[in-house]
């Protein structure tokens, strides 16, 4: 994370190839195709970001269901699988 005094921002650099990198991307183009999914995943974010968090771990993890239950789809809507 790059912290500054205007704005915080993340930056995941991953190797190719690799099992978070490909989460990473299911996810995204996941998140491009399924408007249900989209608005879970903004209304989760919105709901955590009223909060005051000590440790930007805290917000990750309690976000990490929410995160779990949508790659689920990601990975099945990559497979050719149903999604729910």
């Amino acid at each position: 994370m790059l912290r500054t005094a205007e704005l915080d921002f993340h930056v995941h650099v991953l190797p190719p190839e690799t099992a978070e990198r490909t989460d990473y991307l299911d996810l995204r183009d996941w998140l491009r195709v399924s408007a249900a999914d989209r608005a879970l995943y903004e209304s989760t974010k919105r709901t955590l970001a009223a909060n005051t968090w000590s440790d930007m771990d805290h917000y990750a993890d309690a976000k990490s269901a929410v995160i779990q239950q949508i790659l689920t789809h990601a990975r099945n809507w990559r497979a050719g699988q149903p999604t729910s």
